[in-house]
């Protein structure tokens, strides 16, 4: 498809999320920075932990794992850029970057929601049926399923990116496209282009949406099964024990879904762009800053490996 000739296929991106933000831009780079470095920090340590410490060679550790190398991949993917933005006060983004930032943020963000499943399915497994929970969920099968998880959400990247890419987006005289965001994700894209979009519309509420009832479903699925083995325990600890197992993950999934759900799938009618950034700072910041504090502060399990951390290291000086 051609675009007119005050449009392009490839046009200069200006993400101007914060620059009307009454907020200055040196307390938000601040405030970023620190969000980046303890989501770095924290994730990196929780990898460490669980590779270092033989307590947690467990599939569900060998999940978390996973799960915290794709929340350092999600966060590398938006936070770094939208701190040169913040610093330099400059917001351009050549078309290229901005769909290649678009690609592996949702290469990222579509294997964290997956994985995340995973986790449920690990959890149904191993407080409904733990006698099998050794044959069920070895590590070649986790590690299965995550590989799995990375080629979907690859495929589900590259045909959202295919049909971004014959869209045009008009300018003003430099060639430049207003984003009102702060990085290069799917809806404002689509709003800021004047082609029709009805075909990338269409796609995010089918393949899409499939894509995320799948795992809601199996989320949902997995623990009414859970729920109802927990009640039956016979023992209260037991029952706080199972209960204990879950909170973690369901904290986790509250964050992710809740926040993805409510950018993607609502109708742009009833939607506002400052909600918009809202929910997509909790899902691209937040949750990956969340993740290793939420499951290191609930979990006995990651606190007594960085106890036997600090132990050794203070052995070994």
């Amino acid at each position: 498809m051609s675009c007119a000739p005050n449009a392009s296929h490839s046009p200069v991106f200006l993400l101007l999320g914060f620059s009307k933000a009454n907020v200055p831009h040196g307390f938000l780079f601040l405030l970023f920075l620190a969000i980046y470095l303890t989501t770095i920090l924290g994730n990196v340590t929780l990898v460490f932990l669980i590779s270092w410490d033989t307590r947690l060679h467990s599939p569900m550790y060998y999940l978390l794992r996973g799960l915290s190398v794709i929340d350092l991949g999600l966060s590398t993917v938006i936070l770094p850029q939208l701190l040169v933005h913040l610093a330099s006060d400059s917001q351009a983004v050549p078309a290229a970057r901005c769909l290649a930032q678009f690609f592996f943020f949702y290469v990222f963000g579509v294997t964290d929601t997956l994985v995340i499943a995973v986790m449920a399915l690990d959890r149904y497994v191993a407080i409904c049926d733990p006698l099998h929970y050794a044959l069920v969920m070895n590590r070649q099968r986790c590690a299965r399923l995550l590989a799995l998880s990375l080629a979907v959400s690859i495929m589900h990247t590259m045909l959202h990116v295919g049909l971004l890419l014959p869209l045009c987006w008009a300018g003003d005289a430099g060639g430049n496209v207003d984003l009102p965001h702060f990085f290069c994700d799917h809806r404002p894209l689509l709003r800021a282009s004047y082609s029709d979009t009805h075909s990338n519309e269409l796609a995010i509420f089918s393949e899409g949406g499939f894509l995320m009832l799948g795992p809601c479903a199996l989320i949902i699925l997995s623990y009414a099964r859970i729920g109802v083995t927990i009640v039956r325990l016979p023992s209260a600890s037991g029952r706080r024990r199972a209960i204990s197992t879950c909170g973690s993950h369901l904290t986790m999934v509250g964050f992710l879904y809740g926040t993805i759900i409510w950018v993607y799938f609502q109708p742009p009618s009833q939607k506002s762009q400052n909600q918009d950034m809202v929910a997509s700072v909790m899902y691209t910041a937040i949750t990956p800053l969340a993740n290793p504090f939420v499951y290191s502060l609930r979990n006995k399990d990651v606190k007594g490996a960085f106890h036997r951390l600090l132990i050794q290291g203070r052995v070994d000086s």
